[in-house]
This record gives structure tokens, C-alpha cells and sequence, in this order.
């Protein structure tokens, strides 16, 4: 890593305007901002967003800035932009992870509840390699999917440089790999309380004989990683290594739920089951999951596509995913609510019926929730917007 760029790692250059557009007021009872527009900002494309909350009520805002075209392939860079008044107006464009050329991305923040603070793990990979290059292990593990842990003891307003964590975290049988996108999840109570838990996915390789290449979408897998001792070390949880092409679980979300279990929610890649979501839970902080995968029938409206949960604080108040809501192309972002601990989901708000993709949830206070999501009125990449919703509309 060159100077310059450990440089920029730590201090977080400056890159954009320190305001963004907000569609209603900018006092603290606006509605809606846009912390991310395309063609700005000296990238081309920003996408996969993620946010989360600090113990101050700063609304963080990561994305992936994409240098030179939308392609999820290049110069990468993950950004963040900081909101101090609950997402009305947002701070300059910063650099959280350079990618110096080469990619960077996935972002997945969480809040470490101990100390306060915020714990970022990210992926790499070498600009010049393709997913499906590193899915049919064309590319050396240098080249390949990497994880990194970063860390802000400042409200993020600095991160320290990207530490590799590879080894703790990625099986050397696995070929992609992928954080998130999306926040994590600190828990609160039970057994594991404290511990820091990241959903994650990752491919394998076809069985010896096989003519596949394994970039099929059956050789995508779900897993989680976890700490115990705020983002120092990092252990394999729970993995699904089914590749039955029944359910091909992929970017992956999770919450904790009010009986301290944890929910996970996954984008189900082309499999066969109906509908795109599938889901499974957790009663040892990630360990292991009490069933396989397995469908979720009452979010058959999303496409194929990230989401997020986020479980509200109160022992009675719901669990809320977030994806756009068309089954076949990506637009009209919605919001569902469950009550019944993701058993059922019951779509709560359709935001607009525009374009819209990759999407995350925050608490921004107790009466408020952020949703930071993909739209445009052209295709689903030209901003990302972050909307804020009453609770008690939820």
C-alpha cells in the first residue's frame, strides 16, 4: 500500500459538497435527502449502500464509488458520507477504503455496543478479475476475494486502514466471497451478548468429474461471521454449502430478533423455489441455524436482489425487510413488517413506483427509521437516496 493511499485511508479525504439535496425542509422534520448522486463527486456510478446509527445519532451513509463505469469490476472505492441531523443534510464525501485501482466494497458497518465503536468489514479483489472469473477459479487467492476489518472511535469520522482477516473468515475451498452488503449486527442480550455477527456468502467448487465451471448459480452458499471482542478476531459461523439448486442463498442480511434469536434473510440466485427470498434462523449467536434455507413465500413480490432487516427496539414492535417490490424487474422499494418473527411479512409502504435495487435499514431514533436505497427516475443507479419513515407508520 503506497503512503498516499494509507493516507487517504486514515484521514478520509474529502471529495464532494459538504450539503445534499434534501426533497422536503432541511430542518430535522425533513422527509427525504439524496447523500449520493452519479456523475458526481469524481465517480461514476454509486452503488450497494449500507448505514447505521452511532451511539451520538450520527446517520453514516457507506457506499461503493464506482471510478469509471456501473460495472461491479475496477477502480472501487467505498465511501462515506456523515448526516447529523437524522439524514436531512449530509457531510463531505469521504474515502474509507481506497481502491488504488482494484476493488473494494461490500461494505457491512456495525455498532459496537461495548465501546461505542463503529466496526466495518469490507471486501477486495483485483480490478482486472471478473465475479465469474474468481466463481470459476481462474484468479490466485492474492487476486481473489479478500476480507478486511476496519475500525472509527470518532462518530466515523476517521477509520483506520484496512486490516486483511482472510484467513479467519474464508475457507481455502471457497471462490467468491462477499460481506453483507448492508448493516451488521451487534447482540444485545442472551449468551453472546456484545458479539459483532456479519452475514455473508461465498461460492464453491463443482465435485471432481462435475463439467460445470462453478459459476453456476448453485454454487453460491450462505455463512456468517462473528467477534467476540469488537472486531480483534473473526470466526466461521453457520455455512451452507448445499449447492442443490433449490435454494442458491447469496447476499445475505440478518437481525436480532426480541427472544434473542437471530433471523437471516437471503437473495435466493435463480433457484428453484418460489418465489426470491429464503431465510432460516439462529439460536446460538450464529453458530449453526436451526434449518436449512428455506423459501419465504410471503416476500414473493422482491426480485432478485439484496434487502435488509432491521428488528425495531421493544419487545412487541416488528421486524421490517426492505427490497423493491416487483418479482421481475427492479423498481418500487417497499417496506414489510412482520410481526410474528419473520414468519410472515405483510408490505407495510411502497416508497415510489420507480426504479430501485440494493437497499438498508437504520434506527434513527425511536420514532423514526432510515431506509438508504438505490433509485432514479432513468434506471436504478442514478442516486441513493435515504428516506426517512415514521415508526408508527410501520
Amino acid at each position: 500500500m503506497t503512503l498516499l493511499s494509507r493516507t487517504l485511508l486514515v484521514t478520509l479525504a474529502v471529495l464532494a459538497p459538504t450539503t445534499a439535496t434534501a426533497h422536503a425542509s432541511t430542518a430535522h422534520g425533513c422527509t427525504s435527502s439524496v447523500p449520493y448522486v452519479s456523475d458526481e463527486g469524481g465517480y461514476d456510478t454509486y452503488r450497494v449502500p449500507a448505514t447505521v446509527t452511532t451511539r451520538r445519532g450520527t446517520v453514516l451513509a457507506f457506499a461503493e464509488g464506482r471510478h469509471n463505469s456501473p460495472s461491479d469490476t475496477g477502480h472501487i472505492d467505498v465511501v462515506l458520507r456523515r448526516s447529523d441531523d437524522g439524514g436531512c443534510t449530509w457531510g463531505p464525501l469521504r474515502v474509507v477504503a481506497a481502491g488504488d485501482g482494484d476493488t473494494r466494497g461490500n461494505p457491512a458497518p456495525v455498532l459496537d455496543p461495548r465501546t461505542g465503536a463503529i466496526v466495518l468489514v469490507t471486501c477486495y479483489n483485483s480490478g482486472a478479475v471478473t465475479e465469474a472469473q474468481i466463481m470459476r477459479g481462474e484468479v490466485t487467492p492474492e487476486r481473489g476475494r479478500r476480507v478486511f476489518v476496519q475500525r472509527s472511535r470518532d462518530d466515523g469520522l476517521t477509520f483506520s486502514a484496512p486490516r486483511e482477516i482472510t484467513a479467519q473468515v474464508k475457507r481455502p475451498d471457497w471462490r467468491w466471497y462477499a460481506t453483507g452488503p448492508g448493516h451488521a449486527v451487534a447482540l444485545t442480550r442472551g449468551p453472546h451478548a456484545g458479539r459483532l455477527v456479519v452475514a455473508a456468502n461465498h461460492s464453491g467448487p463443482p465435485p471432481a468429474g462435475s463439467p460445470d465451471t462453478g459459476a453456476e448459480a448453485r454454487y453460491y452458499g450462505a455463512h456468517d461471521i462473528y467477534s467476540d471482542d469488537g472486531g480483534d478476531s473473526w470466526h466461521i459461523g453457520f455455512t451452507d454449502d448445499t449447492y442443490d439448486g433449490v435454494v442458491n442463498a447469496n447476499e445475505s442480511t440478518a437481525a436480532q430478533l426480541p427472544d434473542g434469536r437471530l433471523y437471516f434473510n437471503s437473495r435466493d440466485q435463480n433457484g428453484t423455489t418460489p418465489g426470491n427470498r429464503v431465510d432460516t434462523y439462529s439460536g446460538d449467536g450464529g453458530e449453526s441455524v436451526e434449518h436449512p434455507y428455506a423459501g419465504q413465500p410471503t416476500l414473493d413480490d422482491a426480485p432478485v436482489v439484496e434487502g435488509s432487516v432491521l428488528q425495531l427496539a421493544g419487545p412487541e414492535a416488528p421486524l421490517l425487510f426492505s427490497a423493491p417490490s416487483v418479482p421481475t424487474v427492479r423498481r418500487s422499494m417497499a417496506v414489510w413488517s412482520s410481526a410474528d418473527a419473520g414468519a410472515t411479512f405483510t408490505r407495510s409502504l411502497t416508497l415510489a413506483d420507480q426504479p430501485a435495487a440494493y437497499s438498508d435499514l437504520t434506527q434513527v431514533d425511536a420514532r423514526t427509521v432510515g431506509l438508504l436505497y438505490e433509485t432514479g427516475t432513468t434506471g436504478p443507479y442514478d442516486t441513493i437516496e435515504f428516506r426517512r419513515l415514521p415508526v408508527d407508520g410501520l
